[in-house]
């Protein structure tokens, strides 16, 4: 594997400086979400296990994802497969985030739609089950270009007219994946569609909300209380999906722009900032559930004070997770 021969120009530089930056922000902010759940009990329900699952989907993203984006970026000279394996990595993590998505709009709906047999109906086994399915699912769709949905017969067929019938190509995102994939399959199916079923399903959720809070008593088994915590956690989760189509819209429709418009030229500068842009997203999360959800943002505090502050203070024991659940879940409504 080699890198094509040319000096990387300001722009380049930039672009991988900021990829960098966000790499290293998406590892060390989802370390710390997964690290919280695993410290504190009262983060362990169906909602904040598929939390957790985006949150590896998202370290996953800083480690690998954007490495590989930036030797796409690099135009590194490599075996067709290669390539293609490196470009159908991004997408499986793209589809792992919107499945995760999809199935914390499914669970809040199931929440505030059935309060009182939500528990009975959502077990732990339901809750790995939905897990299971945000992984193995993208990762079925995701390599279907390495089954033969690629454009590597369009190559020969170039490379025959060209006389050049080297192993060898310089890899590039839309050199090997198919763009019938990236835009009808992707795009369409995997990222719009899931995006118009999750708005519809917070639009129930607050609406259903909205119409229990209205009343002048709920029903006995159900308190003012459960659903004023569920529009609390509900508002910061739709946050999460927002930020995730601004962040992931733009670069798709680049991608369009240019498969419908073979004579229109997207800026490389603006091209950079959609991929950065879609990338930031698996970075901001974390930011989110800080400022928003108070259990995490109680249980990170307890982690920073624990683990990095009293590092060097010797009165200061490091914690347990009894300790956190303490803090962390002393108020088994509070979000």
């Amino acid at each position: 594997m080699e890198v094509a021969s040319y000096s990387l120009d300001a722009w380049h530089v930039t672009y991988i400086s900021f990829e960098a930056a966000i790499a290293l922000a998406s590892v060390l902010g989802n370390v710390l979400v997964v690290w919280a759940v695993k410290l504190n009990h009262a983060l362990r329900d169906t909602t904040f296990s598929l939390i957790v699952s985006l949150a590896v989907a998202d370290i996953a993203v800083g480690a690998l994802a954007i490495p590989a984006a930036v030797l796409v970026s690099l135009e590194i000279q490599t075996r067709f497969y290669s390539c293609l394996f490196g470009c159908c990595l991004l997408c499986i993590l793209t589809q792992n985030s919107i499945l995760s998505l999809l199935a914390i709009a499914i669970d809040r709906y199931l929440r505030v739609k059935m309060p009182v047999r939500y528990r009975s109906v959502i077990d732990h086994r339901c809750t790995c089950l939905a897990v299971t399915v945000c992984w193995v699912v993208p990762a079925i769709l995701g390599l279907l270009p390495m089954m033969g949905w690629h454009n590597k017969a369009i190559l020969d067929e170039w490379a025959k007219g060209n006389d050049s019938t080297g192993p060898y190509i310089n890899c590039s995102f839309p050199l090997v994946m198919s763009m019938d994939y990236i835009i009808y399959f992707n795009f369409f199916g995997l990222i719009l569609g899931p995006l118009v079923i999750m708005t519809g399903l917070y639009f129930l959720v607050f609406d259903t909300i909205r119409r229990q809070l209205s009343y002048t008593q709920v029903a006995c088994k159900v308190s003012r209380k459960y659903y004023r915590k569920e529009m609390k956690l509900a508002s910061s989760l739709a946050l999460v999906l927002f930020l995730f189509a601004v962040c992931w819209i733009p670069l798709p429709i680049m991608n369009t722009v240019s498969f419908f418009c073979s004579t229109c030229s997207i800026p490389r500068p603006v091209l950079y900032f959609g991929i950065l842009l879609s990338h930031a997203n698996s970075a901001v999360n974390p930011i989110v559930y800080a400022f928003k959800i108070q259990k995490f943002r109680i249980t990170f505090k307890k982690i920073w004070h624990y683990y990095f502050v009293g590092m060097n203070n010797k009165d200061t024991s490091m914690p347990q997770s009894s300790t956190l659940q303490s803090v962390g879940g002393e108020k088994s409504d509070s979000v």
